[in-house]
């Protein structure tokens, strides 16, 4: 397990709680697997709690301050952490994307959030909140597009995303909006901010029918695996399981078209929406 990185405490309350955690653990003369077993949860939990990018929990925290003798500062101070933008089945996993250095995701129904443009996550937004006022959606529009600045600096994050040709297909917002959303996806790949591949429907039966990946990656904190299902979300930090779907992801790319031939299609797809709109 890697170690754990000097935290600046001023930096967030979580990495404040983290660089007390790991101090308190220490103090106690406990591994982080040690740690772990007495909450029931990983060693990998504690350190990604440690590392800042886990959100501790209300039942955990009030453990922890009993196990390390911490009076009641966890459970008064991871209060501040569980404040989120994000709508509540998703924040953990906003949190932790912002920590990640490497993202690889499979998408198989919609285009992943950090290549949305502003007109398809309102009508993604739109329709998964049929009666929401506007002035919310412009919100969650304005959240979803602020998580896109992470491709803005590729050194600092590797996105490698397969998106399935459905989701390309399925004309969400109209054809303007699908012509714009496709040319977004292309120029994000031709910018070489993320590497990008279209599992095409002549790939036929593949590995992940069942549902999408998204694998994250952290400098000083074991990697996670977030499921997502219609209004739920759940980070996993199993190493078997985080394996598993590692590998599943790798047979994907195998599976899916080369980077060069997606950006084609991605460029065919555009064309085809805009022609279509305006004949």
């Amino acid at each position: 397990m890697p170690g754990p990185r000097d935290l600046d405490p001023s930096s967030s309350p979580r990495a404040m709680i983290g660089a007390e955690l790991r101090h308190a653990r220490e103090r106690k003369g406990l591994s982080q697997s040690e740690l772990g077993e007495l909450l029931f949860v990983s060693g990998s939990y504690i350190g990604q709690l440690e590392a800042g990018t886990r959100r501790m929990q209300p039942e955990y925290a009030r453990i922890l301050d009993e196990v390390l003798d911490m009076g009641d500062f966890f459970t008064r101070n991871c209060a501040a952490t569980a404040k989120s933008k994000h709508p509540e089945h998703f924040a953990e996993a906003a949190e932790a994307e912002a920590h990640a250095i490497a993202i690889r995701q499979y998408t198989p129904l919609l285009i992943p959030g950090l290549l949305q443009t502003p007109a398809y996550a309102r009508a993604v937004f739109r329709a998964y909140r049929p009666t929401e006022s506007e002035r919310r959606l412009d919100e969650l529009v304005a959240m979803r597009m602020a998580r896109t600045l992470l491709l803005d600096d590729p050194t600092n994050l590797l996105f490698w995303v397969v998106i399935d040709e459905a989701a390309l297909r399925r004309v969400t917002g109209g054809r303007a909006v699908m012509a714009e959303a496709a040319r977004r996806v292309a120029d994000v790949a031709r910018e070489h901010r993320a590497i990008v591949q279209v599992l095409p429907f002549d790939a036929g039966a593949h590995v992940a029918m069942e549902g999408s990946i998204k694998l994250m990656d952290f400098e000083a904190a074991p990697p996670v695996l977030y499921f997502e299902g219609v209004g739920t979300g759940q980070l996993e930090d199993d190493p078997s399981t985080v394996m598993h779907h590692r590998r599943t992801f790798e047979l994907l790319a195998a599976t899916a078209l080369s980077p060069a031939n997606s950006l084609a299609l991605l460029d065919a797809i555009a064309q085809d929406y805009a022609h279509e709109e305006h004949p």
